[in-house]
């Protein structure tokens, strides 16, 4: 059977790592605010977003000077503690038992609402985010005026909608929205780095090492070498291995085997036996590959962390 130019679609690290962990809806909530306020969120192994509807506000995260939001700003935060004010100055409280019972995802502080935010995001399945937000900033600013401002706005509101209603197939549509929230995110810290910056995600944009990245992600299980990578990108070996690790923040094979584990780890919690993960993987014997994820996750495959 022969493919049309457009059913060819070339192998995408990141939809791969995106379908492997999973993305997950995290809570769809809002606050309307006057006067004087300030609420505190503690950091999880998230990526969160913030958009401001109306007014303005300041954003205080660790180690970052105070950002002044005003209306149509999108931030996106990954695994930090934030705040959230109407003034630096202004002492704040923890606003997490403000949205920790269920059906509480609007807050409302003071008389009026001057300032408005939304908020939401995504989670991944089985612990493994970390694959995703090491390379994601901290923070990062959306620019308002570009399309994916509006995408991420317009995701948080249908998001705030799907996760308020029992409407039929809510959550299927909140863990696709959360999918768009991740990809939006991508695609805004990818637009705004510079070329050299380090990780998984910008090196995909490298005409050589996204290239290998595209050959290691298609064929998982196959036993990669450096030198038939380097083959494969037309570079010599040592300066393959400089610059893969230049860019992605890590030796070739190290990212093979971290990668490897994420994907074994998602079939284990699947219920697949150690013997059928190890050799999806790669691996030829079930000992080698308990070794490689006891050194990677930190706990044997079969002690499920």
């Amino acid at each position: 059977m022969s493919l049309s130019r457009f059913s060819e679609i070339a192998p995408d690290p990141f939809s791969d790592v995106l379908a492997a962990l999973g993305a997950q809806s995290v809570r769809g909530t809002g606050l309307e605010a006057a006067g004087e306020w300030a609420l505190a969120f503690d950091g999880r192994m998230r990526l969160k977003f913030v958009a401001v509807t109306r007014g303005r506000c300041w954003l205080l995260l660790p180690d970052y000077s105070p950002e002044a939001l005003v209306e149509g700003d999108v931030v996106l935060l990954s695994n930090t503690r934030y705040t959230v004010a109407s003034d630096p100055a202004v002492e704040p409280i923890d606003g997490m038992p403000l949205y920790a019972l269920p059906g509480h995802d609007m807050v409302r502080l003071g008389t009026g609402d001057e300032t408005a935010l939304m908020g939401g995001g995504s989670g991944f399945a089985d612990g493994s985010a970390a694959f995703v937000l090491d390379a994601l900033p901290r923070f990062l600013r959306v620019d308002r005026t570009s399309s994916t401002a509006e995408v991420v706005s317009k995701t948080l509101r249908f998001l705030r909608t799907e996760i308020g209603s029992a409407e039929l197939g809510g959550s299927l549509v909140a863990e696709r929205l959360a999918e768009i929230l991740v990809v939006a995110a991508v695609r805004a810290f990818v637009a705004t780095s510079p070329t050299t910056s380090t990780g998984w995600i910008t090196a995909l944009a490298d005409p050589r090492i996204g290239k290998a990245l595209r050959l290691l992600h298609g064929d998982v299980a196959r036993s990669w070498t450096v030198p038939m990578l380097a083959s494969a990108v037309g570079m010599s070996r040592s300066a393959f291995t400089q610059r893969f690790a230049e860019r992605v923040g890590r030796p070739p094979l190290d990212y093979l085997t971290r990668w490897r584990m994420v994907l074994a780890q998602r079939k284990l919690n699947a219920g697949q036996t150690v013997a059928a993960v190890a050799a999806a993987v790669g691996y030829s014997s079930q000992s080698a590959f308990s070794h490689a994820f006891k050194r990677t996750l930190g706990h044997t495959p079969r002690s499920g962390g």
